[in-house]
């Protein structure tokens, strides 16, 4: 969870984070995981992690993977332990057929932004990201939809 706490604070939202140890420990390894890790121990701590989940593309007909988050502890980087995260989700794309791996960055992370593009990755400039929470969630989850 340190991880998960350090990335909140570098993405500028320390106070975003819900999530807590059991929560994740279910997600991961419950009765039907959908979302799952990779990470990099190091000295008997983890240092670096990635979480992912299976996506699917309507126009390739395959599926995919979503990099929710990548992080590496600040005192780590710079060892390659990132690129190896990345490199092990590629591999997982190629050996099950999938034929996207796709993530968000930040606009303003730099860093992160250099590394995706040394890696050969490409924005999408046409898309943008769109999200539902909270009231407005409920609310259209409630919504009453017109019969035909």
């Amino acid at each position: 969870m340190a991880l998960i706490q350090a990335l909140a604070l570098y993405e500028r939202e320390p106070d975003a984070v819900e999530n807590t140890a059991e929560m994740l420990t279910a997600t991961l390894f419950g009765p039907e995981p959908r979302v799952f890790a990779h990470v990099v121990e190091r000295d008997g701590s983890i240092v670096g992690i990635a979480i992912w989940f299976v996506t699917y593309s309507t126009w390739t007909g395959t599926h995919g993977i979503w990099l929710e988050d990548l992080v590496v502890d600040e005192a780590q980087r710079g060892r390659g332990y990132g690129r190896a995260l990345m490199t092990a989700l590629a591999g997982v794309c190629v050996e099950r057929g999938y034929r996207r791996f796709e993530w968000t960055v930040l606009d303003w992370n730099e860093p992160s932004i250099g590394f995706y593009r040394a890696i050969g990755a490409e924005p999408l400039a046409e898309w943008t990201t769109q999200r539902l929470t909270g009231q407005r969630l409920e609310e259209l989850a409630e919504a009453v939809t017109p019969s035909a």
